[in-house]
C-alpha cells in the first residue's frame, strides 16, 4: 500500500502575497484544489508551525510543512446496474457508457460506477488495474457518454495499453460545439497539462503541458452551433473539451470549459435540453488482443444529444 509522506516548502518571492491554497497548488501539482482544501481543513498543513485557513496570504520566507496521509484503500463491490453491452467475448467487453456514470471508484465515489456494474456482470476482469480499476485501460469523463473497452484478462489489458501508448487505437467522438468553425475540417495541436490555478482543469498554459493533437470535421452547421466529429490522436485528460474551448468553440453545456459570455436564447435552450456536456464517444477501433484482427465498435448517439440536435435543426428553419 502507498505510504503517506511529509513535504516542506519555503514561500518564494514569486508566491508571496498569494492565498495558501494557491501556493500549495503550485507545490502539489498532482493534487486538485478540493484535495488541497481538505489537507488544510484537516490541519495537515502548518505554516511556521501553525494551522491555517485556505485564504491565508503567504509571505516570502514562510515555511510550509505538509503531511500527506496515505490514501484510503477502496475495494469496488459488485452492483446490479443496467449496462448497454455492445460486445463481449472471453477477452474484452465493450460498453456504451451512459452520461453521469463514473468509470471507477475513487475519492468520494464508492458505488454506482462502471466497474461496480462490470464486477456484477462479468466473471473475469483483468487484475492489472488493481481492486478499484479492474480491466480499465482508458476512461471517459463522468458526463461524456459512449463506447469504452474493458479487458477481461491480463493479456488483453497489456495488448490494449500498448495500443493506446503507440496511438494505433482509433477513437472518434461526436460533439455539439457553440458557434460555427471557419473551416469544414482541421486540427488543434496545442499542448495540454494541468491548469496552474484551477486544478480541476487542464489547459495549454501549464508548464507541464504535453503535446496533443485533435483532428476534426464539421458534420452539420446550425444557426448558433455545429455538430462535429473529433478524432484525438493523443489521449490527454479533457483533450477535446480543452481544444475546442481554447479555440473559441466550447462544447455545448460544458460546465468546466464553457465560456462565461452571455449566450443567445438558442444556445441557452439547447443547454437546458441536454443538461451535460454534449460529447459522445461514438466509435473505437483496435486490434483484437486474442486474434490480432482489426475490430470496430459503435455507440449510437444518446437520446439527450438527439433532442438537442433536433431543437437546433428546428431553429435553422428553411435555411438548413
Amino acid at each position: 500500500m502507498e505510504q503517506g509522506r511529509q513535504e516542506t516548502f519555503e514561500v518564494t518571492q514569486e508566491l508571496s502575497g498569494k492565498r495558501a491554497d494557491i501556493v500549495l497548488s503550485h507545490f502539489l501539482s498532482e493534487h486538485t484544489r478540493s484535495q488541497i482544501k481538505k489537507l488544510i481543513d484537516d490541519q495537515n498543513v502548518l505554516v511556521n508551525g501553525k494551522a491555517i485557513k485556505p485564504s491565508k496570504k503567504c509571505d516570502q520566507g514562510e515555511i510550509i510543512h505538509i503531511n500527506i496521509p496515505a490514501p484510503v484503500s477502496i475495494d469496488a463491490e459488485p452492483e446490479n446496474i443496467d449496462l448497454d453491452i455492445i460486445y463481449e467475448d472471453s477477452s474484452i467487453v465493450v460498453v456504451n457508457k451512459p452520461a453521469g456514470m463514473v468509470v471507477h471508484p475513487g475519492a468520494g465515489v464508492k458505488s454506482g460506477t462502471l466497474v461496480n456494474a462490470l464486477l456484477f456482470k462479468c466473471d473475469d476482469l483483468s487484475g492489472i488495474g488493481g481492486k478499484i480499476r479492474p480491466g480499465i485501460v482508458h476512461r471517459l469523463d463522468k458526463d461524456t457518454s459512449g463506447v469504452i473497452v474493458v479487458a477481461k484478462n491480463d493479456h488483453s489489458h497489456n495488448s490494449l495499453v500498448d495500443q493506446f501508448k503507440s496511438r494505433t487505437i482509433k477513437k472518434r467522438y461526436l460533439a455539439i460545439v457553440e458557434g460555427n468553425l471557419k473551416e469544414d475540417s482541421g486540427s488543434f495541436d496545442s499542448a495540454i497539462g494541468r491548469d496552474p490555478i484551477h486544478r480541476i482543469k487542464m489547459s495549454s498554459k501549464s508548464k507541464s503541458a504535453r503535446a496533443s493533437l485533435t483532428f476534426w470535421n464539421v458534420l452539420k452547421r446550425f444557426e448558433s452551433a455545429s455538430l462535429v466529429e473529433a478524432e484525438p490522436k493523443t489521449g490527454r485528460t479533457h483533450q477535446i473539451r480543452v481544444h475546442f474551448s481554447e479555440n473559441g468553440y466550447p462544447i455545448l453545456a460544458d460546465k468546466v470549459y464553457g465560456h462565461k459570455r452571455q449566450k443567445n436564447i438558442i444556445l441557452s435552450s439547447a443547454e437546458k435540453i441536454i443538461g451535460r456536456q454534449a460529447l459522445h464517444a461514438s466509435k473505437i477501433g483496435f486490434t483484437h488482443p486474442a486474434n490480432d484482427k482489426w475490430v470496430e465498435f459503435t455507440a449510437q448517439i444518446p437520446e439527450d444529444m438527439k433532442q438537442a440536435l433536433e431543437y437546433l435543426e428546428k431553429q435553422n428553419g428553411d435555411d438548413s
